[in-house]
């Protein structure tokens, strides 16, 4: 099942220039474990509810290992402080859902362990 590496990051005005080194160099890291890319700042957006003050990176991995590992290498760890040190944020990784889906089923089985 597809998993997700979510990045709600908060970047300064002006880019230091390691963020700039860690962005060209986060590519290398995914490789090895099949991520992409699927999101990355998305400067046109529209808030239709809340408030966003935060650049959103989404990146795609075939499974929860695939993205687990990617995250816990030594290739990646070693850039991590590149963008901690110059920009707040929050990274989590989660699971996709199955093809198939049904958020109906899904509330209902809810309401059933509500019972």
């Amino acid at each position: 099942m597809t998993a997700y590496a979510l990045g709600n990051l908060r970047p300064p005005a002006v880019l230091d220039d390691e963020v700039l080194s860690y962005m060209e160099r986060i590519q290398a890291t995914l490789d090895p474990y099949g991520g992409r890319f699927l999101v990355h700042g998305a400067p046109a957006r529209e808030v239709r509810e809340g408030a966003w003050d935060a650049a959103l990176v989404i990146i795609g991995f075939p499974s929860m290992d695939h993205a687990r590992d990617w995250y816990d290498s030594d290739a990646y760890q070693e850039l991590i402080p590149l963008r901690t040190r110059h920009m707040a944020g929050d990274i989590l990784l989660i699971d996709g859902v199955a093809p198939g889906y049904d958020p109906a089923a899904t509330a209902a089985a809810l309401r059933t362990a509500r019972s």
